[in-house]
C-alpha cells in the first residue's frame, strides 16, 4: 500500500453546528518515521481529553508535517433533512475525493463505527482508534480544532447561546438558552425536540 489513511469525525452529538470529518493521508514509507516524531501527538489520548491549547499546538505541528488532509463540515440543515449517518458518509466521501485517494493503493484506518466506501478493500475500523492509531489521532485533532474554531466564530453571530464555550453540545446552560431564545438557524432541529 502506498498510502496510510486515517479518518475520524467530531460533532456527532451536539445540538447545534455541523458534523466534521477529517481524512488524513500519508505515504506509507513516511508514516513510520512520523510516528516516532516527538513533536507530533503521542498515543493514548483522544482529542477531547487534550486541553484546547495542546490540541491547537499539535494541529499547527501537523499542518507543517508531511501529511495531507481534508476537513469537511456538513451543516445542521443536511443533518436535519438527510440524517446524521448520511452527513458523516458524505463528509467522508468528500474528503476522500478532495485528496484524490483510490481504493487500490490505500490502507485505511477508521475510528469507532466508521466505514470507508466499499472500493477501499484494505480498511480497518478500530474502537477507540484515536487512542490506538496515530493517524486516526491526527485526524481527530485536526477535525476538533477546525470544528471548535468554527463554533467560536459562530458565537459572534449568535452570542446568546455561548457557542464559544460549549461548541454546540447540550450543556445545561445551552439548553436553558434554547428555552429562552428558541432555536437559531444553526441548531439541529431534529436533535432539539426533547428540550421544549
Amino acid at each position: 500500500m502506498k498510502y496510510i489513511v486515517g479518518i475520524d469525525e467530531v460533532g456527532r452529538g451536539p445540538l447545534a453546528g455541523p458534523v466534521t470529518v477529517c481524512v488524513v493521508s500519508c505515504e506509507a514509507s513516511l508514516y513510520k518515521r512520523l510516528t516516532r516524531d516527538k513533536k507530533l501527538p503521542p498515543l493514548g489520548k483522544d482529542s477531547k481529553k487534550l486541553s484546547p491549547q495542546s490540541r491547537e499546538n499539535y494541529a499547527q505541528v501537523l499542518k507543517k508535517s508531511a501529511i495531507t488532509f481534508a476537513i469537511i463540515h456538513i451543516s445542521n440543515k443536511i443533518i436535519d433533512t438527510k440524517g446524521l449517518s448520511f452527513a458523516i458518509k458524505k463528509a467522508m466521501g468528500d474528503g476522500i475525493k478532495k485528496l484524490k485517494l483510490s481504493g487500490v493503493d490505500c490502507d485505511v484506518r477508521l475510528d469507532g463505527g466508521l466505514k470507508a466506501p466499499a472500493e477501499f478493500k484494505k480498511q480497518k475500523t478500530i474502537i477507540k482508534g484515536d487512542e490506538k492509531e496515530k493517524i486516526i489521532a491526527w485526524a481527530s485533532i485536526l477535525a476538533k480544532v477546525s470544528r471548535d474554531g468554527l463554533m467560536t466564530k459562530l458565537h459572534k453571530n449568535f452570542p446568546q447561546y455561548n457557542f464559544h464555550i460549549h461548541k454546540g453540545y447540550g450543556t445545561q446552560k445551552h439548553r436553558e438558552a434554547i428555552r429562552t431564545y428558541g432555536l437559531s438557524e444553526i441548531h439541529r432541529k431534529s436533535f432539539c425536540k426533547h428540550i421544549f
